[in-house]
């Protein structure tokens, strides 16, 4: 069996669906990381003398 859709190359230009695509990479998961500290930082789970 063949795949039906062409491979794609490094010169086709990204089409609107692909460009418009919700990616989870690790700039969003920095920014959750980050976001999750804060939260547990005004919360006191972690104590202020740790949080310089």
């Amino acid at each position: 069996m063949s795949d039906p859709t062409p491979p794609q190359t490094a010169a086709e230009a990204p089409t609107v669906a692909r460009t418009q695509r919700f990616a989870l990479n690790e700039d969003w998961l920095a920014t959750a990381v980050g976001l999750l500290l804060v939260a547990l930082v005004l919360t006191g789970v972690i104590p202020t003398g740790l949080v310089p």
